[in-house]
């Protein structure tokens, strides 16, 4: 996995977690993979698999059997589509406006290319 640098590693993770969530590869109910099988299979510390774990776990996403494992939460993919929202919004569209401004684009020539791609 390549790592962009103006976001922490264990959320970059998490997003990937997510979109496995959100693509169906991992359905609710589901038993994921170990922490550290995570970490070894992405090349961090555990550690830092932990604490997308945590991050998770906190926002109700997957859980926690212990002796078990992790599982996808029944509503998963509810709360990962709007956490990743929320996200997209907060940190994400605001650089996008940003850049549209600085190039002089406007929301029409977005609207264009999105409807192109």
């Amino acid at each position: 996995m390549d790592f962009k640098k103006q976001k922490p590693i264990y959320l970059q993770i998490a997003d990937t977690m997510c979109e496995r969530i959100l693509n169906e590869e991992w359905r609710q109910g589901e038993r994921i993979a170990s922490v550290r099988e995570v970490a070894e299979q992405l090349g961090v510390n555990p550690n830092t698999a932990l604490r997308s774990f945590d991050y998770l776990q906190s926002a109700n996403i997957i859980f926690n059997r212990r002796g078990v494992g992790y599982f996808v939460a029944d509503d998963a993919r509810n709360l990962a589509l709007k956490l990743q929202r929320e996200y997209f919004l907060r940190e994400e569209l605001p650089y996008i406006v940003s850049q549209m401004r600085v190039l002089g684009l406007t929301f029409d020539d977005l609207k264009a290319q999105c409807e192109t791609e």
